[in-house]
């Protein structure tokens, strides 16, 4: 069985962006993602309504990476501290070497590849450092940017589940991706 550890945290570098640690700091700018029609338009989950729920958020992230069940970064451009993002790896199965992908970004940032950036980043890390076999992603039908980016990086559909997902009183579909480990 896998075992991960996330200390100290695993800060990444890529040509445009910095992924770190997501704190309290950054409560302000959880509660505008999250909060943020355009943003949680695919996401089927209640959005938030306050830095409260913004610090309950952020609470849940950090308690995650301390039990080292998974790990989620606040994605940032080198030349703004700013979170304009967040990417994790979430639901692990470390049994089965599996965790699943998630992942959000500000709307005045998408369209400019920086998800593409973050994500060959962290799926590099999580194949060579967490040592994960597979990646699942979890989509709304109607999230065709996200399905574009996954088949980008070599994501194959796996499944379509047909009302498998209950919210705001409806059954919802899901398509399911997944990415398994390159081989070496």
């Amino acid at each position: 069985m896998l075992q991960f550890n996330f200390h100290p945290f695993p800060v990444i570098t890529t040509e445009r962006l910095i992924l770190r640690q997501i704190s309290s700091d950054d409560a302000q700018e959880i509660l505008y993602l999250r909060s943020n029609k355009k943003v949680m338009q695919y996401l089927d989950r209640d959005p938030l309504k306050s830095m409260e729920e913004a610090g309950q958020l952020i609470q849940k992230i950090t308690d995650s990476l301390n039990a080292h069940d998974g790990i989620t970064w606040g994605i940032t451009l080198k030349t703004d501290p700013a979170l304009i993002g967040t990417l994790g790896f979430w639901k692990t199965d470390k049994q089965n070497h599996r965790a699943e992908i998630g992942y959000m970004l500000h709307p005045e940032q998408q369209r400019k590849g920086i998800v593409q950036e973050a994500m060959t980043a962290a799926l590099d890390y999580a194949f060579n450092t967490m040592h994960l076999h597979s990646v699942e992603a979890n989509v709304n039908k109607d999230n065709v940017a996200s399905m574009k980016l996954l088949e980008k990086n070599n994501f194959e559909r796996e499944a379509f589940f047909r009302q498998n997902y209950y919210y705001n009183g409806q059954f919802l579909d899901s398509v399911i991706y997944s990415l398994l480990t390159p081989d070496k």
